[in-house]
């Protein structure tokens, strides 16, 4: 069950963080450009400096499909299968369209990538979302409130005097959620929304991203966000991993392993009172 192995991976690695696999060609580290398949060799350097720190991993299609190194992209989730085969991979592909299309996009994600998730929009409504989670193993990370900037323009318009994330988390929850596989995405720059989503709903897992590039704070996301054992949030972060001392293994691994201590420290304080 999806459900099961989020805990797990969670408790196995003891850490809540996802490592977002971002790859773009002018950034990679130099040596690494003359590869033949880059971001491969990329994302296997991500992988080995963080095989014991991720709970998860979420490679964004958009940076594979660009450039048409979709191979890579599968190749990248077949090493994290290998290296960490404990840690899931969310691939954040952002689908959301009428039925049959969905299946084929979750086919897309769960038959050709082997992926364990899928960020999924939800936005059109049942239909679009439904496929992606009738495999129990599989689940959906749903936009609800997200850390881009332009979040403000649709998703806090009120309906019926309450904002439309809040309106997509409860009935996500209430009819989606059968198999227990459903995950909120929801933004680091917006501590406040988050957490009246926690207090809305008290058992569900968020996807929580903006931590880093994007500026969101950490000692205030876990303080909203974290439920009350202490956990039911991946903290991604993506550029701020990956690009730190200009990709190396070292520096990545260290940023990934500041991160876990910083959110594991905040876990035993909450835990002590």
């Amino acid at each position: 069950m999806f459900a099961e192995r989020l805990q797990s991976a969670a408790v196995a690695a003891h850490s809540l963080v996802c490592v977002g696999l971002d790859p773009e060609l002018e950034k990679l580290p130099s040596e690494l450009r003359a590869e033949r398949e880059p971001f491969y060799a990329f994302g296997r350097r991500i992988v080995d400096a963080t095989f014991d720190i991720a709970a998860a991993y979420k490679p964004n299609i958009a940076f594979y499909s660009a450039l048409g190194k979709e191979e890579e992209l599968a190749a990248s989730i077949r090493y994290i299968r290998e290296r960490a085969p404990r840690a899931l991979v969310i691939l954040d592909a952002k689908r959301g369209d009428i039925g049959n299309t969905a299946l084929a996009y979750a086919r897309e994600v769960f038959d050709r990538y082997g992926a364990d998730a899928a960020t999924v929009n939800p936005y059109m409504g049942e239909d679009s979302v439904l496929p992606f989670l009738v495999r129990p193993d599989r689940g959906a990370v749903l936009l609800c409130r997200t850390s881009n900037p332009g979040a403000r323009d649709f998703q806090d318009l009120l309906v019926e005097g309450r904002p439309l994330y809040a309106r997509v988390a409860e009935h996500a929850a209430t009819h989606w959620n059968r198999r227990e596989n459903l995950m909120l995405a929801v933004g680091a720059t917006y501590p406040d929304e988050l957490a009246e989503l926690r207090r809305a709903h008290p058992d569900l897992w968020f996807l929580v991203l903006g931590i880093g590039a994007q500026g969101g704070d950490l000692d205030r996301t876990l303080s909203a966000g974290l439920d009350a054992r202490g956990s039911g949030v991946l903290i991604n972060s993506s550029r701020a991993l990956i690009y730190a001392g200009g990709g190396t293994s070292e520096a990545i691994r260290g940023a990934a392993a500041a991160l876990r201590d910083a959110i594991n420290s905040a876990r035993e304080a909450r835990a002590r009172g």
